[in-house]
């Protein structure tokens, strides 16, 4: 006989979600040097759509050719962002010197300090130290190849992920019939809702995203320069890109921005001030410039968005903390659209400013009746 699956019993209901779940992740780790460029070459195929198609109307190209040019551009634009962080980084190289000294003068503290707080003294100090350097030495091919081994994965990435871009935009037309023929002709209009509202989400997440990054950048860049830092055009930089990873990112510059102005610097008053103005403007960012920019593109929760970034550090590293947003946005159209999936579309939300608006206009409305 046959039983409906939401008629079974609850243990068998949580093992096939389970099962769906552990085999699903499993086809995603694996398949990670395939999807991984996919989804990012589909993210810039959604930004540069509406530039491809203004090149097609406008001044009557080709779809291939409007398509490589948008592409080109893209490319363009993000040379001339590496250019400048590679300038920079050249620049500080300069002072690697000066950082051995006064990383040294900080351990000779350090080891004053700790061998009058815990009576430990220098020479067991040093003896650890060397034995985890031998230790760290030891594995020094290895290191040296993996790095080899990931410039080169990264390269790779990059050049697969333009090609893809530009067969996205060049066959779109194509993939969005398979995406619509898939489906029974009943479904064919929710299927055109998502896809649409998809790209419009995607693409204001995107723009916003970028608006955010340029904002923070400049003004870290201002402030810092303000301030005396060093490399103020650097570590805005940094901290305006690795902003992008929700929570994460920023305590990650604020780090190497503190690293790199104690090496450069050596004066506390110059760290303290570093660290103040990057948690002043993650305050602004959060509370002000994300819900007017960002928030109002895509509406996910925080406890889903740290956990978001979390499960995507660990199924695809780096750039799974970058995909895991959008990712989950696109999710959440499908889940809202979709009945019986309306509860985890509820749950990746957040509303509870919107029930709490409405809450407050009802109440004032049977007040004044």
């Amino acid at each position: 006989m046959d039983i409906k699956f939401s008629q079974r019993p609850f243990y068998v209901k949580t093992m096939c979600v389970l099962v769906s779940l552990i085999a699903f992740g499993y086809l995603v780790i694996i398949a990670k040097e395939i999807l991984s460029p996919l989804i990012f070459s589909c993210l810039f195929s959604i930004l540069l759509l509406p530039m491809a198609s203004f090149f097609e109307r406008r001044f009557n190209l080709p779809r291939s050719a409007a398509s490589m040019l948008s592409v080109i551009l893209m490319l363009g634009i993000i040379c001339l962002v590496l250019y400048l962080i590679g300038s920079q980084l050249s620049n500080l190289a300069s002072d690697w010197p000066q950082f051995k000294a006064q990383l040294g003068v900080s351990i000779s503290n350090l080891q004053q300090w700790i061998d009058a707080r815990f009576n430990i003294d220098a020479a067991h100090q040093l003896n650890y130290v060397h034995t985890a350097t031998t230790k760290a030495l030891a594995s020094s091919t290895t290191v040296v190849s993996a790095t080899v081994l990931s410039l080169s994965s990264i390269l790779l990435f990059l050049v697969f992920t333009f090609i893809y871009t530009f067969f996205f935009l060049l066959y779109r037309s194509l993939i969005m019939k398979f995406l619509v023929s898939v489906f029974l002709e009943e479904n064919k209009q929710l299927v055109y809702d998502i896809i649409e509202q998809v790209q419009y989400i995607i693409r204001k997440y995107i723009i916003g995203l970028l608006i955010e990054m340029g904002i923070v950048a400049t003004a870290v860049s201002i402030i810092f320069w303000a301030l005396g830092i060093k490399y103020a055009i650097l570590l805005g930089l940094i901290t305006g890109i690795l902003n992008v990873i929700p929570y994460i990112g920023i305590f990650v510059a604020l780090l190497l921005s503190t690293l790199i102005t104690f090496a450069t610097a050596a004066v506390l008053t110059k760290v303290i001030l570093v660290v103040v103005t990057l948690v002043i403007i993650h305050l602004i960012d959060s509370n002000v410039l994300l819900p007017i920019v960002v928030g109002s593109k895509v509406r996910i929760n925080a406890l889903i968005t740290v956990l978001g970034v979390i499960v995507g550090e660990m199924l695809w590293g780096i750039s799974g903390m970058f995909l895991s947003i959008p990712v989950i946005a696109v999710l959440k159209i499908i889940f809202d659209r979709i009945e019986s999936l309306k509860p985890w579309g509820i749950i990746l939300g957040d509303e509870e400013k919107k029930q709490n608006r409405l809450a407050k206009r009802m109440t004032i409305k049977r007040s004044k009746s």
